[in-house]
C-alpha cells in the first residue's frame, strides 16, 4: 500500500465516524457534501496525526465495554427513545454483570463490523455473526448462543425456486461479506452455472427491499432475520434452505489479552443459557412473531399507510400522558376498533377503544366515540391492570397479562395464573400462562374456578394479535428511522487516495 493510500485508510473511518453522528443530529449533508469532501483531503497533508485513536483498554482490565454491531431488528435499534435488540439486550446484561459501561458503534456493513474489531477499536463484535472458518482464523469466536440456517427467499407469486439447481438463470443476491458467500462458491462446483450478486453497504432489510420491488429475484436471509423481517415485508417468502445451519457467535480481536477476555464471555454465556436468561430473551424479542399471519400483515401495513397518519399525533400524545409506548396504544387500538372511532359491536361495546358503557362511566367519560375520550380512558384502564399485577411479574410478560386483562379481565386472568400454578408452571410467565387459558372455557376445567367461564382462546389471539401490530409498528419505525450508511467519502477522492478494500470476511 503507497503513503497515500495508507493515510487514507487511516483517516476515513473517523470522518465516516463524524458523518454519521451529523446525520443522527439532522445536518443537510447533501449540501456539506464538497465541503466535507475539502476537510477530508486537507486533513491527509496537514493533520496526519490528529485523529490517532487510543488503544482500548484491555476488557478484563477497563471500566468501558465497546461493542460494535448493526442496526438491525435483530441486534440493535431504538424502539421510542429506548435501545433494544436482542443481541442488545444479551451484551447489556453482560457489561451489567462484569461492571462495565457500555458503549456501542454502529458498522454500517459486515466489513464494517470487522474493520472495527480488526482495528482495536471494539472489545467484542456483537451483530448476530454466523461463525465460519474464515472468520476463526482471524478472531476469536465465543461459544455458540444461538442457531440460524440460511434461506433462499422469494416474492409471492414469482417463480419458486424447489431445487438448487431452480437458481440457475435466477437474480440471486447476498450481503457483501457474508459467509453465504462460502455457501455459493461450494454449490458452484456441482452447479457451474449457478451466479449471484453481492450487495454492498447493505443488510438483510435492503435484500428483502430489492426482492420485494422486484429488482432481484431471490436472496439468501438467515432463518432468524427472516423470521422478524417478514412481518415488514410480507409478500416475501422462504423457498428453500441453503447450506448448513450455523451457530451464532460473538467475536472477539486478537490480543495479547484476549484469551481472559473470551472466557470472562464464555463463562457468562455459559451462564445465560442455564439460568434461562437467553430463552427469555428469545420469547421478548422473537416470540411474537410465532403466530403471525401474513394476510394480516398485508392488511395491517396497508393500513398503516392509509390510516394511521391521522391519529399517530394524537396517539402519541396519550401514549406519553400514560407513560406507555405509543406503538402499544395503537397496537391496541388497532386490535379493537382498526382505528375506527364509531366502532360498534353486537355486545354493546363501542369507540377506538371499544369500551363497554359501565367502563366508560367508571372512567368519567362521555362519549365512547370521541377518538380523545376512548384512547385516554383505554390507557387509563390498561394502565390500572399492569399496577394491579404482583409486582415480581417482569416484561415482557407483565404487558401481556396486562393485555389478557384488558381483554377478559383480571379474575380470569388470576383463575388462568392459578391453573398454571397447580399444573407445575410458572404464574409469572406468559407463555406458560397462555398454555392454561384455553381452558377457561372447557367444561373439566371453568366450573371449578373461583370467576367460572371465560373465553381464553379468544384472549390468547388478542394477546398474539397486539403483539404482532405492536412489533411491526417497531419495526416500521425502524425501517424509516434508522441511519444510512455514512457518505462514502473515498468516491469524492483522486483514485491515488482512496482506501484499500479489506478482504471478504
Amino acid at each position: 500500500m503507497n503513503a497515500s493510500a495508507a493515510i487514507a485508510r487511516k483517516f476515513a473511518r473517523p470522518l465516516r465516524s463524524f458523518l454519521s453522528s451529523a446525520r443522527r443530529n439532522t445536518y443537510n449533508l447533501a449540501m456539506a457534501r464538497p465541503f466535507f469532501a475539502a476537510c477530508y483531503v486537507v486533513s491527509l497533508s496537514l493533520l496526519s496525526g490528529c485523529f490517532d485513536t487510543p488503544p482500548l483498554d484491555p476488557m478484563a482490565q477497563g471500566e468501558e465495554l465497546v461493542v460494535v454491531t448493526r442496526n438491525t431488528p435483530t441486534t440493535y435499534y431504538f424502539q421510542g427513545d429506548r435501545p433494544s435488540g436482542f443481541d442488545y439486550a444479551l451484551i447489556k446484561a453482560f457489561a451489567r454483570e462484569q461492571g462495565m459501561r457500555l458503549r456501542i458503534k454502529v458498522a454500517f456493513s459486515l466489513h464494517e463490523v470487522f474493520e472495527t474489531l480488526d482495528q482495536g477499536e471494539a472489545h467484542v463484535a456483537a451483530a448476530g455473526l454466523s461463525q465460519s472458518t474464515v472468520r476463526d482464523t482471524r478472531f476469536l469466536a465465543s461459544k455458540p448462543y444461538l442457531q440460524q440456517q440460511p434461506l433462499v427467499v422469494y416474492k409471492s407469486g414469482s417463480l419458486r425456486p424447489r431445487t438448487l439447481d431452480d437458481l440457475v438463470g435466477r437474480d440471486l443476491v447476498i450481503v457483501a461479506g457474508s459467509v453465504h458467500l462460502d455457501t455459493l462458491i461450494a454449490l458452484k462446483q456441482g452447479i457451474p452455472k449457478l451466479s449471484w450478486r453481492e450487495i454492498h453497504a447493505a443488510d438483510s432489510m435492503e435484500l428483502m427491499q430489492l426482492v420485494t420491488d422486484e429488482k432481484a429475484d431471490l436472496a439468501i436471509i438467515d432463518s432468524i432475520e427472516f423470521s422478524i423481517q417478514q412481518q415488514l415485508f410480507p409478500r416475501i417468502v422462504a423457498a428453500l434452505e441453503i447450506g448448513e445451519a450455523a451457530p451464532v457467535v460473538w467475536y472477539l480481536p486478537q490480543s495479547a489479552s484476549a484469551q481472559a477476555s473470551l472466557e470472562m464471555v464464555n463463562a457468562f454465556l455459559t451462564s445465560a443459557q442455564a439460568s434461562g436468561q437467553i430463552a427469555q430473551l428469545e420469547r421478548e424479542h422473537f416470540g411474537r412473531w410465532k403466530h403471525a399471519s401474513r394476510v394480516g400483515s398485508i392488511t395491517f401495513q396497508r393500513k398503516i399507510q392509509e390510516d394511521l397518519p391521522e391519529w399517530q399525533p394524537l396517539m402519541e400524545t396519550i401514549a406519553g400522558e400514560y407513560q406507555m409506548d405509543w406503538q402499544l396504544l395503537a397496537a391496541m387500538a388497532y386490535q379493537e376498533s382498526h382505528w375506527d372511532p364509531d366502532a360498534r359491536s353486537h355486545t354493546g361495546v363501542r369507540g377506538m377503544m371499544m369500551l363497554t358503557r359501565v367502563t366508560a362511566s367508571e372512567l368519567g367519560l362521555e362519549d365512547r366515540t370521541d377518538a380523545r375520550e376512548s384512547l385516554r380512558g383505554g390507557a387509563r384502564f390498561f394502565k390500572d391492570l399492569l399496577r394491579r399485577l404482583p409486582s415480581d411479574i417482569e416484561e415482557p410478560d407483565r404487558t401481556s397479562m396486562a393485555l389478557a386483562a384488558y381483554n377478559l379481565g383480571m379474575g380470569h386472568l388470576e383463575d388462568a395464573r392459578i391453573m398454571t400454578q397447580q399444573a407445575g408452571g410458572n404464574p409469572h410467565l406468559w407463555p406458560e400462562v397462555r398454555a392454561q387459558l384455553p381452558k377457561l372455557q372447557d367444561p373439566d376445567y371453568f366450573p371449578i374456578t373461583k370467576f367460572g367461564f371465560a373465553d381464553g382462546e379468544q384472549a390468547v389471539t388478542y394477546v398474539d394479535n397486539i403483539r404482532h401490530y405492536e412489533g411491526l409498528l417497531s419495526l416500521q419505525g425502524l425501517s424509516e428511522s434508522r441511519l444510512s450508511p455514512p457518505i462514502e467519502v473515498d468516491v469524492l477522492l483522486p483514485d491515488s487516495l482512496r482506501r484499500a478494500q479489506l478482504p471478504v470476511l
